[in-house]
């Protein structure tokens, strides 16, 4: 496999905002805390340090501990002892519980803070780092992460249920596990059923730990589930805030109007609550009424036994996009939350909230970006001679580029247009000398000549287009593989597509090695 790199901003993938985001976070500190460099992280490792409690750092040891029991690998073991000592930090990222891990970018992200955590041991030998992915268990939106598309079929996970999707019960899944299996029968060493075995469990969140692990065990990658009582019960003082003065809405209100004013856009919007209540088929939004609050399926609720439902059961509430990122640097010793320019969009938003609760905002990466050329379609590009920048142009103006390459002087109307322009030149210095009256008539009929010759014009180029139907369609196809929709590969394409013949272990090394933490440049791969 070979790698190529590609400068970010060149591209026309990414947005200004974006960008600076991924390259030049210097001119956005109003909106973040330490731009992401390497010499920042000392400075972030003493502020997080003096934010960070032997109480909360226990509590995360003992639940991990729980989770993996007496099956987590050595390297698995070895980062949760490494984090019963007060000089080792998180670099984080998450996502939502995609089915069979969903869009490629999955599993890019994850690459991304493992190999930071690598990067950062080198540059700081006397601090340990450990990578976390935290799973976006109570997440609701079932329709984000019930479809995958696997070798151009999509694969849609049929089911009724409602609720926090980690709760949800997933033994239905089997129908598609079979399907998705099928696709690799001729390959008896196949790696996939093995790891389908493992996408099982009491429900989706269990299910998507145990793959997860399965795929990244062995690079000591912890996996953390917020749904959880104790993580929960230390976020309490934080929700209670949130119950009684809406900080959050207040925070976000601000910036998003400075990031507006400097001309940025905003992701998201905070409700005046940004809690949610959880039952096992509900979550439901906690609103705020002239009987003080109102709960789906609890009715109203005062003041006082709202806060009482939160001291008593502090797991059934739970943390919107706004909150969850503070609940997540609340529950861990995190240094570097790793995510998609989109995600560090909203993040932007935050830096108000994480003040105004008193704890350390993170510095913010984005993860790498990757473009997967297969060998079938490497071919194509050779043969159709396309070059790797060729790949980043408008497909359209590349396909009038090659025809104009390809055809020659067939479809060249430089010469013709020259002969046009002097036409016009002795038309207008004939009428002037005439009858300048003529002037406005004259004008009339040459655009309707204007118009007529590009009629013309446009014919010549689509009988060109169809005596090279074969090229251009080669362009089209390539262009849709790598940018399916005009959009990026890894939105669309998931691991196991890139795994035709099961060898996913082999697959998940090679995009290791591709993956640099500290170059934001646009990487392709080439098999």
């Amino acid at each position: 496999m070979q790698k190529f790199t590609f400068n970010r901003q060149l591209t026309s993938l990414f947005t200004e905002q974006q960008n600076l985001l991924a390259c030049e976070q210097d001119q956005l500190l109003q909106f973040i805390g330490h731009t992401f460099s390497k010499v920042n992280f000392e400075k972030q490792i003493a502020e997080k340090s003096k934010n960070y409690s032997a109480e909360l750092r226990s509590n995360l040891v003992h639940e991990l501990d729980k989770a993996y029991g007496i099956h987590a690998s050595s390297e698995v073991r070895n980062n949760i002892d490494l984090l019963k000592k007060d000089g080792t930090y998180t670099i984080t990222t998450g996502h939502q519980l995609n089915i069979f891990t969903g869009p490629i970018y999955f599993v890019y992200k994850i690459l991304h803070v493992i190999r930071l955590t690598e990067e950062l041991k080198k540059e700081y030998p006397e601090n340990h780092f450990v990578p976390v992915f935290w799973m976006a268990s109570e997440d609701h939106d079932l329709d984000e992460i019930r479809s995958v598309n696997v070798f151009g079929k999509e694969l849609t996970w049929q089911t009724v249920q409602e609720g926090p999707v980690g709760r949800m019960d997933c033994t239905d899944l089997s129908v598609l596990k079979e399907e998705l299996n099928s696709f690799f029968s001729n390959h008896p060493d196949s790696e996939v059923t093995d790891l389908l075995n493992k996408y099982s469990g009491k429900n989706l969140a269990e299910a998507t730990f145990n793959l997860v692990n399965a795929l990244f065990a062995s690079y000591g990658l912890l996996i953390l589930d917020g749904d959880n009582p104790t993580f929960k019960k230390s976020f309490l003082p934080y929700m209670e805030r949130e119950l009684l003065e809406e900080f959050s809405h207040n925070e976000v209100q601000k910036t998003n109007e400075r990031i507006v004013k400097e001309g940025f856009k905003t992701q998201v919007n905070p409700r005046d609550i940004n809690l949610f209540y959880l039952s096992e088929q509900l979550r439901s939004r906690i609103l705020k009424n002239e009987n003080g609050y109102f709960i789906q399926g609890l009715g109203n609720l005062s003041s006082e036994k709202l806060s009482q439902l939160l001291h008593d059961q502090p797991e059934s509430f739970s943390p919107n996009v706004i909150l969850r990122p503070l609940y997540q640097e609340v529950i861990l010793p995190n240094l570097c939350y790793v995510g998609g320019v989109g995600e560090l969009t909203y993040w932007m938003q935050l830096k108000g909230v994480f003040e105004h609760a008193g704890i350390t905002y993170p510095m913010i990466q984005a993860r790498t970006s990757m473009l997967w050329i297969d060998a079938v379609t490497a071919k194509k590009m050779e043969k159709n001679r396309l070059l790797l920048e060729d790949l980043f142009e408008d497909v359209e103006q590349l396909k009038k580029r090659f025809l104009s390459e390809i055809a020659g002087d067939e479809i060249n109307f430089d010469e013709l247009n020259h002969h046009l322009d002097q036409l016009k030149v002795s038309l207008n210095s004939k009428i002037t000398q005439v009858d300048a009256g003529l002037q406005k008539f004259a004008e009339a009929e040459l655009v309707r000549l204007d118009k007529q010759i590009e009629a013309v014009k446009e014919k010549l180029t689509q009988s060109v287009k169809q005596q090279h139907e074969t090229v251009i369609r080669s362009i089209y196809q390539i262009s849709e593989k790598l940018f399916p929709g005009g959009g990026l590969q890894e939105r669309v394409l998931n691991l196991f597509t890139m795994c035709p013949d099961g060898k996913v272990f082999d697959r998940i090394t090679q995009l290791y090695k591709s993956t640099d933490p500290f170059d934001p440049d646009f990487v392709i791969i080439q098999d």
